[in-house]
């Protein structure tokens, strides 16, 4: 690896495409609200605690795998690029299928409505939100997204490093976010009332990422 720092967009490129992924609700994201609601503050943000640290532990380990794959086997790139670009139209698609299903659900009158999760400590919250995140596939898929996003090859132990500290602080105050400001069930409901908006605005930004991580991976621009 390189020991040259790459140029801040790259990171700032793989940290808009993890922060719209870790925004969307999800398995963690609800687990954040349930606990807010349930729990109180303290239990969520532990939630939020939990989480950022599993994505640490994601990214080390997908982006060091990946670097040491490119070092053995350089071609290898373009392979990793078309698998990034299959996941990101997969993902695109899921969210405006989920998108569609929600305005659906607006519209007979039933949307969503958030679980309250009761009893819970902060190390409850942080245990809980680590072994949602570790077992939870679409963190394997946008890991193996970001490995392409991130140009893996050209990093050195302090790109690395950097980029794993800031998806940890970006994972952790969206959470954190979550945690103080969906504290009541009227909160989560108005949350998940948008959530067709915003799942809607996800798609769309990541057919945009697949179309421009074709051209710009391929030379087509």
């Amino acid at each position: 690896m390189t020991a040259t720092l790459l140029p801040f967009g790259a990171f700032l490129g793989a940290w808009g495409f993890l922060a719209m992924n870790v925004l969307t609700p999800g398995p963690n994201v609800l687990n954040t609200i349930s606990l807010a609601i349930g729990s109180g503050r303290r239990a969520a943000l532990g939630a939020a605690l939990g989480t950022g640290l599993s994505i640490t532990a994601w990214c080390l380990g997908m982006i060091l795998g990946a670097t040491a794959l490119l070092l053995a086997f350089p071609p290898a790139r373009v392979a990793m690029t078309a698998v990034a670009v299959g996941l990101l139209i997969w993902f695109s698609s899921r969210y405006l299928r989920r998108s569609r299903a929600g305005f659906a659900a607006r519209r007979r009158g039933d949307p969503p409505a958030p679980e309250a999760r009761k009893g819970a400590r902060a190390r409850d919250g942080m245990l809980r939100a680590m072994s949602i995140m570790m077992m939870n596939p679409k963190a394997l898929t946008t890991w193996l997204t970001m490995t392409a996003v991130f140009p893996v090859a050209q990093a050195g132990p302090w790109d690395v490093a950097i980029l794993c500290v800031g998806a940890c602080v970006v994972a952790g105050a969206i959470h954190a976010v979550y945690a103080l400001a969906f504290s009541t069930k009227a909160a989560a409901r108005t949350f998940l009332r948008v959530a067709p908006w915003i799942d809607l605005g996800v798609g769309l930004f990541f057919a945009g990422f697949a179309l421009t991580l074709v051209m710009t991976q391929f030379r087509l621009i």
